[in-house]
């Protein structure tokens, strides 16, 4: 199946696997599949993140091909090789870009855009069902790889967690993020030169992004104008980063901003940079520390 579309208290999870069958079936017979609740989520994601391109595998599909470019979390966090062939990948993919700007961007913002992909990539992944379904995804680093030559993924979904409190969720789903990535943020250290707190800090600021995005793309689907979903996303990512989440620093933090014209606009500032201006330069994010409110406004 192909969809196109760019950490806590301990819990008994509601965990569903991929094909377990309610009875052991009769020989010669064969057993029904029993229907994983993030199948029908993950369409719904990907259908409504078009930026977002996945590639969900069905349990009998085979794993994407080391030799065709296809590493998977744990390779990446794991052999160098791997890691190595990921960023020389994500170098040619911003080379171009930078050339019309006359930069060229050296290793280390290569390894920032990749791991800044990366994380907000997954942050989207885990998050999406949590809004869509109240189900927390726990994704194994085995299970979600990442194509050195596009920077597209593939996903094979398996289990998650649902429970029926949403302070107890929403530390399920800080708790998913962080165990996903934890093992990548070690192996990205030295490439991105980045010390601990600020990659925890990337991390922070991508699962931000990603519920914020998220809200967005529901009030653009809404097309009603009212902008609820997203009122709706950023209250929910400052209840899932309300601060003093170690190990995810500082707070969303989202302030509103006031045009001219009276139209408020959600912002925040991003505890780190993620480094695209080095790539066009002039031209920060919207959400970046070099970026003051005056250009935000006259970019919304």
């Amino acid at each position: 199946m192909i969809f196109s579309g760019p950490p806590l208290p301990a819990a008994v999870p509601d965990t569903v696997p991929d094909a377990v069958p309610d009875a052991a079936p009769a020989a010669g017979s064969v057993a029904p599949r029993t229907a994983n609740p993030l199948d029908a989520d993950y369409r719904q994601l990907l259908d409504l993140c078009p930026v977002l391109r996945v590639r969900l595998l069905a349990d009998d599909e085979p794993a994407p091909s080391r030799t065709s470019g296809w590493y998977s979390a744990t390779e990446l966090a794991t052999d160098p090789t791997a890691l190595a062939e990921a960023l020389a990948g994500e170098a040619a993919r911003i080379a171009p870009v930078a050339a019309e700007h006359g930069t060229a961007p050296r290793p280390h913002v290569a390894a920032s855009r990749l791991l800044h992909h990366y994380l907000w990539s997954v942050c989207v992944l885990i998050a999406g069902p949590w809004r869509l379904g109240g189900r927390v995804p726990t994704i194994d680093g085995a299970n979600l790889w990442v194509h050195a030559p596009t920077g597209d993924l593939a996903l094979r979904p398996r289990a998650h967690v649902a429970l029926p409190g949403e302070d107890e969720l929403r530390a399920e789903l800080r708790a998913a993020v962080v165990t996903h990535v934890e093992p990548l943020l070690a192996a990205f250290a030295a490439p991105t030169r980045r010390g601990t707190r600020a990659l925890w800090g990337m991390v922070t600021d991508d699962l931000a992004s990603a519920i914020w995005y998220l809200g967005k793309q529901l009030d653009e689907r809404a097309g009603d104008g009212t902008g609820t979903g997203e009122d709706a996303a950023v209250a929910a990512a400052a209840a899932v980063l309300p601060g003093r989440t170690d190990p995810l620093l500082g707070a969303a933090d989202f302030r509103v901003l006031c045009g001219e014209d009276g139209r408020t606009h959600h912002t925040r500032t991003r505890l780190g940079c993620c480094l695209y201006y080095a790539i066009e330069p002039g031209r920060a994010c919207v959400t970046c520390p070099r970026t003051g409110d005056e250009e935000r406004l006259r970019r919304l």
